[in-house]
């Protein structure tokens, strides 16, 4: 099942999905650029946020803001309940088995280097291997380098495909006994490209080697169940799931944890304190020093209570369309270059133009309203597989239409009659 639930029963995706009312429910969408409507094709870098997650951080601040499992006063209690609820929200929509599993942290990125400091970097030795893919984010491999490089050990790369799909054979060649982790993202921040994470954590789990996956691009997309797909760390991002930026989640098995120390000190990550020594609190606190982003965990808890309503089977039909839709789209323009052909290929599309620099596409583009990410997308290690320096991408969000691909489409027809 590739980690996902088993769908369930749904009415047909015209019926269950209406983009335009979506449109509606997000304030920004409303504004103009150049002079012309928003559209925003940026999501994979960052998802516009619904007015009703605007709300919360507003209503938070203004009627239940307090510090949080400090205080016995009223507001404070109820802070924490808000905050508390948050995280069995995040537990319900990773389908963790336990509340204790889910660690807030900043971001997805945060959550990264939190596994390398405080699980993988005491037990690597000079010559062990953490493996990676060249899909990744760089942030999830600039991490590893750092622990790696101060221990001796190294960062291992599986080979991609030209088709931009992950070589699974030779990744299963590279997990050896000196494999001390895998870590693979989920879905392709630049190709869309879907990995076959639940044959990846198997593959993985029979030579006893961890996994962890970066799932910034899959949870917003389709449902998630991280207990069946049985991998041993999971991160993601608020802001990238109509949540609010600076706020993110790690899963972990809770034996795991458990058995991890922190990775910062500060208050509320600690049982008791003295000069002589100090022992730390239980999971998910001892991960959690200091005051966090309260008013942003309550409204990321909101984001994922607007997907959860929407239904995520629904989300991945409607989104899937869209990028059918752009792909026989784009296939027509004079020039144009899609990077990689996966057989599934899910929220982001990226692509050169003959003749135009990315940076060019993007800034003749924006003259239209039309919003996409140009440059490496934090993975020059994939842009080099390609043999390019940068890319344009265009990405899909649950407020985006046809109609927006075809202003997209128009756009680089234009531009292409420019360059060529």
């Amino acid at each position: 099942m590739n980690g996902l639930r088993a769908p369930a029963p749904a009415p047909p995706a015209e019926a269950a999905f209406d983009p335009e009312a979506l449109r509606a429910q997000f304030p920004i969408l409303r504004t103009k650029m150049q002079g012309r409507p928003l559209v925003y094709l940026d999501s994979a870098a960052s998802t516009q946020k619904p007015a009703r997650v605007i709300e919360r951080l507003k209503s938070f601040y203004e009627r239940d803001y307090a510090n949080i499992h400090r205080g016995v006063y009223e507001l404070s209690q109820r802070a924490s309940a808000l905050h508390d609820e948050a995280r069995r929200k995040v537990q319900a929509f990773l389908g963790a088995r336990d509340w204790r599993e889910i660690v807030f942290v900043r971001n997805a990125t945060e959550a990264i280097n939190l596994v390398a400091y405080a699980f993988l970097r005491p037990k690597l030795e000079p010559g062990d291997e953490i493996l990676v893919t060249e899909m990744e984010h760089h942030a999830n491999i600039v991490p590893w380098q750092i622990v790696a490089g101060e221990r001796g050990a190294r960062v291992v790369a599986a080979p991609i495909t030209d088709a931009g799909e992950l070589d699974l054979d030779a990744l299963a060649e590279r997990i050896t006994g000196r494999t001390r982790l895998v870590s693979v993202v989920w879905v392709s921040n630049v190709l869309g490209t879907v990995n076959p994470v639940a044959e990846i954590v198997a593959l993985a789990h029979r030579k006893g080697v961890p996994v962890l996956i970066d799932a910034a691009q899959a949870v917003q997309h389709q449902p998630v169940d991280v207990a069946a797909l049985d991998c041993d760390f999971l991160v993601c991002s608020a802001h990238k799931t109509y949540g609010p930026s600076g706020v993110g989640a790690l899963y972990g098995k809770a034996e795991l944890l458990d058995a991890m120390p922190p990775w910062q000190g500060g208050g509320d990550m600690i049982e008791k304190v003295g000069f002589e020594g100090t022992t730390f609190n239980e999971i998910p606190f001892r991960f959690e020093a200091g005051t966090p982003d309260i008013a942003g965990i309550v409204a990321f808890g909101e984001a994922l209570d607007f997907l959860g309503e929407l239904g995520l089977e629904a989300v991945a039909r409607h989104e899937a369309a869209l990028i059918a839709h752009a792909q026989r789209s784009l296939a027509q323009i004079p020039g144009l270059r899609v990077l990689g052909a996966p057989k599934e290929r899910r929220s982001a599309i990226a692509f050169t133009l003959e003749g135009a620099h990315p940076q060019d596409i993007g800034m003749l583009l924006d003259l239209d309203g039309i919003a996409i990410r140009t440059g490496h997308h934090c993975a020059m290690p994939l842009h080099e597989r390609f043999g390019l320096s940068a890319s344009a991408r265009m990405s899909v969000g649950v407020y985006n239409s046809e109609a927006d691909i075809d202003a997209l489409t128009a756009g680089l027809r234009r531009i292409a009659g420019m360059f060529q």
